[in-house]
């Protein structure tokens, strides 16, 4: 009988320990894998072992992360304006979104947005397109240039996506800090000004036929307009819609779902506070306005957000991940039918400030921290060994 309760209790032993070895989903952890990156904005993955690393205030950049190297890539457009360059308080310029294309394997196209100057009249966001040659961008294509050229240095926008239809899309933020130096008519509800919209073009830089049309002297490459500081843009694995990232002033930031001919409704409507009190925006008859799919009651500052499709946490499948730069945040929402039905913040114990939650080509999970020594850090699943 003796023999048979120690069975039985090395048994159990055995279960309870390969329980504590198996990973938990719900319980995931930081791993830094780079470091040295300056403000990293945007990252590409070239492979599981390579990628490029867009710096805010610094270079684009390849990175390896075995050796863990940088390489500064060469030919990188001489009209850059960033922080360093500018020393301005407050500054949001530099380079911004890094994006492969849909074909790289076989055309080696590149595609990055940043804050370009132009001589004695200011600076704008612009895009463009290169050949990965070795270690230099060669054949430089501009696709874009968000004019006018402006003093401000804020809200820049720059996301880039490529869509479910190959398509190029790319937020435009209005330029403005205070609403009270608006225009009579707000540059964001203003179809024949580019600012403050979200961008449809072709891979060269022509614009689709099927483009909606905003009226009369619309500018034709936009595809949704009353954006105030969009950056982050992602796909939902199963529905295929693009859901975007949106910064409020005093709260109201948002997480919206990209509809072809919608107006989000700034400045006329927001779910936090205007910074000038005193602004009363311009009555527009007959627009109607799209309401966001979430909204924040406090500040995130929310910025380059995924929907999860990796293997290390099961229970996240289809979640969407979205850091944010206030407080250091990050969360995980679980959404049903386009709804959100839950929202957890992660690592409230562990802060920083994040600008990209990505996945590798293999799907694991990583997030780009904005600090003057900025990280790559991989998340896993926090697993037990046999002393816990």
């Amino acid at each position: 009988m003796k023999n048979v309760l120690f069975l039985v209790l090395i048994l159990l032993l055995g279960c309870q320990t390969q329980q504590k070895e198996s990973p938990n989903p719900h319980h995931p952890e930081k791993k830094v894998v780079f470091e040295g990156l300056n403000h990293p904005w945007s990252i590409a993955f070239l492979s599981e072992d390579e990628a490029l690393v867009s710096e805010k205030d610094g270079d684009l950049v390849k990175i390896d992360l075995v050796s863990r190297t940088k390489t500064i890539l060469k030919g990188f457009p001489k009209d850059l304006t960033d922080s360093i360059r500018a020393y301005s308080i407050g500054d949001n310029s530099g380079i911004f979104e890094v994006l492969l294309d849909p074909d790289f394997k076989k055309n080696q196209w590149v595609y990055f947005s940043y804050a370009a100057k132009k001589h004695g009249e200011g600076r704008t966001t612009k895009v463009v397109r290169a050949q990965l040659e070795n270690d230099s961008l060669v054949n430089h294509q501009t696709l874009l240039v968000a004019e006018p050229f402006a003093r401000e240095y804020f809200h820049f926008g720059g996301g880039m996506l490529f869509g479910p239809d190959r398509k190029l899309y790319i937020t435009i933020g209005e330029r403005l800090y205070w609403e009270r130096d608006n225009p009579p008519m707000p540059n964001a509800q203003n179809p024949k000004d580019k600012r403050g919209k979200i961008y449809r073009i072709n891979s060269d830089g022509s614009i689709p036929k099927d483009n909606p049309d905003f009226g009369e002297g619309a500018i034709p490459v936009i595809y949704a307009m009353g954006i105030r500081a969009a950056q982050g843009l992602t796909i939902h694995p199963e529905t295929k819609a693009i859901w975007f990232s949106e910064h409020g002033t005093i709260q109201g930031d948002e997480i919206n779902m990209l509809s072809a001919g919608a107006n989000y409704g700034w400045p006329n409507v927001t779910s936090g506070k205007l910074r000038s009190p005193n602004y009363k925006p311009p009555k527009l008859p007959g627009v109607s306005f799209t309401s966001p799919v979430w909204f924040w009651p406090h500040t995130v500052a929310p910025t380059g957000l995924t929907f999860y499709t990796g293997a290390d946490f099961p229970d996240w499948k289809n979640n969407l991940l979205v850091p944010g730069l206030s407080r250091g945040s990050l969360w995980r929402f679980r959404i049903e039918n386009d709804t959100v039905k839950s929202a957890e913040e992660l690592f409230i114990d562990d802060r920083v400030r994040i600008r990209k939650v990505r996945q590798s080509p293999q799907g694991k999970l990583y997030i780009l921290t904005d600090e003057d020594d900025g990280k790559l850090i991989q998340i896993i699943p926090k697993t037990y060994s046999n002393s816990q």
